[in-house]
Order: structure tokens, then sequence, then C-alpha cells
């Protein structure tokens, strides 16, 4: 008996582009002897529309992006009784494929709680802690893992002292630094600076895409990413570092040119990998994970190994480490999604053990 999927994709936020490549590639993965699979499309404005069951390889993106087709409320999701003549019982997994803000920040994973579906990936807390980088690394100093220094702002204190601002940032982390929007991923909005007038720059630049930034010490160090995937004991993959030949792992990089070297496996010493995965493991629990994540770390010169951040839900493009990663650790693409599917049963299925009544 085939597994009734449902992909939802695109979505409210400055990376629907990410989340659509991520769409077209994971239907090109998926079995349809094994699944039948519902697109579902969020547009730039919010509106959810359904498109024809997949009946094979999406082969251009564009297809993906519906601009006609049976527009839903997110409760549809509770049943198929509109979808399919002969099944009542709703869809068997949701697989959110969402980036950024308004999906992959908990807001998607709450409302497919509240309709008791199976869902891929991490769930309310995990998704919205790890989407916000200043939560996410109070999390990790709580857990008492190595991390760069950092600070941040939301708008209105900017706004009300510019100059202190950018005086903080100089007292306590100096050049060169990073400022980022703190709820965004896929490098969007992100910018290196070395002076006062690129700083000043970034912060409006940063200030675009959200209500908070976070500025982060720039570190002389080599980037390494790790997957990981399970949940309640979860296991990594094998360690992958970026070689990107701008300045830093931008989003042209990442989704656009190609332009950067993956070395996968890293060449890394073998207790230098052991503690990747040990601290991957820990922030994975720290943030209550579940289903996946990529960990990001930096490790410096002297071999200190400081993390980053991870990505609740991370891209999976033909650019992307994620799969990758776990490709080069013996699980190929076809495979990585199904165990991700099997996952998100089980920790639904446990659930369904939890009283509710006293």
């Amino acid at each position: 008996m085939k597994t009734k999927l449902c992909l939802l994709y695109g979505g409210k936020s400055a990376e629907h582009q990410v989340s659509l490549q991520t769409a077209k590639a994971v239907i090109q993965a998926l079995d349809l002897e094994k699944f039948d699979i519902d697109p579902i499309y969020i547009n730039t404005e919010g509106n959810w529309i359904k498109g024809p069951q997949i009946s094979g390889p999406i082969e251009d993106v564009k297809a993906l992006s519906f601009s006609s087709g049976e527009k839903i409320t997110p409760n549809a999701l509770s049943t198929l009784e509109n979808y399919s003549a002969d099944s009542k019982n709703g869809y068997d997994v949701v697989f959110p494929l969402l980036h950024g803000p308004n999906g992959e920040d908990g807001t998607v994973q709450g409302m497919l709680e509240l309709l008791d579906l199976p869902y891929v990936g991490n769930g309310v807390l995990a998704s919205a802690a790890g989407m916000d980088k200043v939560i996410m690394k109070n999390l990790f100093e709580q857990a008492g893992l190595p991390q760069v220094k950092y600070v941040w702002f939301i708008r209105s204190a900017w706004e009300n002292n510019r100059e202190a601002s950018y005086d903080r940032v100089e007292k306590e982390l100096g050049y060169p630094c990073f400022v980022k929007p703190a709820n965004l991923g896929s490098s969007v909005g992100i910018s290196k600076c070395t002076n006062r007038s690129e700083l000043e720059e970034a912060f409006i630049y940063a200030f675009q895409y959200d209500r908070k930034v976070i500025i982060e010490e720039g570190v002389v160090a080599r980037e390494f990413e790790l997957g990981v995937l399970g949940n309640d004991d979860p296991e990594c993959s094998v360690a992958g570092e970026i070689l990107p030949k701008t300045d830093f792992y931008d989003y042209k990089a990442k989704y656009e040119d190609g332009d950067t070297a993956l070395i996968i496996p890293a060449e890394i010493s073998s207790a230098i990998y052991q503690e990747l995965k040990t601290a991957a493991i820990q922030a994975f629990k720290a943030l209550d994970c579940s289903g996946l994540v990529r960990a990001d770390f930096f490790v410096t010169d002297e071999g200190k190994v400081l993390i980053n951040e991870v990505n609740t839900m991370p891209g999976f493009t033909p650019f992307s480490m994620f799969p990758l990663l776990w490709k080069h650790s013996g699980v190929e693409y076809p495979v990585l999604i199904e165990r991700l599917v099997k996952l998100a049963v089980e920790r639904h299925e446990e659930k369904q053990n939890i009283k509710h009544t006293f």
C-alpha cells in the first residue's frame, strides 16, 4: 500500500525560491511506486494552492509555482475527502520543504500538531529555536557549547541610538564581523564588515529582513558541516568542509553558481571528527530536535571546535550539503527520504501514547 505524502513548499519567505529548488529535488528522488504525492504550493502572499498529484519527475522548477489550482485552507490537510475518492484517512505524512520564516520557524509545525498529522522534521520548539539565531546561541551557551562571540539588537533599539550600537560591536567584537538577520537562513541578508562604514550599511541591509539582527565575531577558521539524522538516538554523517571562493559561503555560492569546493569527507583527524560529532549531537539534543539537522562548525588553526549554528530544515538542492554528506556516509538520497518519513511516523506514534486526561 502506497504512502500518502503531502509536500508543502514555497512559502511567504525570502527563501521562497530555495524551497522550490528543494521541492524539485525531493520529487525527483521519490519512488512513485511507494508514494502518492500531493504538492501544495504556498505562494509569496501566503495562499495555499494544491496542484495535481505528481505523476513523474519535475524538469522545470517553474512548474511547481501554480498560478491556478485548488486554493485550500491549511486545515484541509487533515482530510483527503476532496482529493481521493477511496480514502478519507488524511495524509500519512506531511513533508514541509519550507525554509525560513512562516515554515521552518515552528508556525507550520504547530499547525500540523493541531491537526494531529505526522510530519517530517523538527517540532515546534526546535524549529522556532533553530530559526532564531539569538535564541539558538543562548541555548548553546546554556549547554556549554563553545561558539564565537556575538551581540544582538532589535530594530527599535538600533534606531534609538545607532552610534551606540556600532560602538558596542566594535568594543565587544571588533573587525571583521558578520551581520545577519536573526530569523533567516540561506545566507540571505548577511554582510561581512571590516570597518564602520560597512557595518552601518550591513545593519540597514539586515534589518530589511528581520526586526532582530545578530552580529558575530569573525574568526580565522575552517568551516565544517555534519548531517544529523534520528529522533532520540541521532547519528551523524561524515564531516564535509566548505571552501568558498568568495569571502564567505553566501546565497549565490549555495544556490546559483555552485562556486564552492565541498570536500567530503573532510580531511581532518579522527579526534577532531569525534569532537564535531559529539558537539553536533549535543546541539541536536539541546534544542530537542527530531528528524534531521545540519550542524555547522568552525575549527580554528589551534584545533578549537566552535559551533556556528544548526539548520533544522537544510536544503535538498543539487548543491546542498545535507544529502551529499549522507550519500558519502552510505545513505543514498531516495533512502534518506524514506528514513525521514519513517522517523516522522515513529515520532507521531510515540506522541499518541501521551495521556491527556487524569
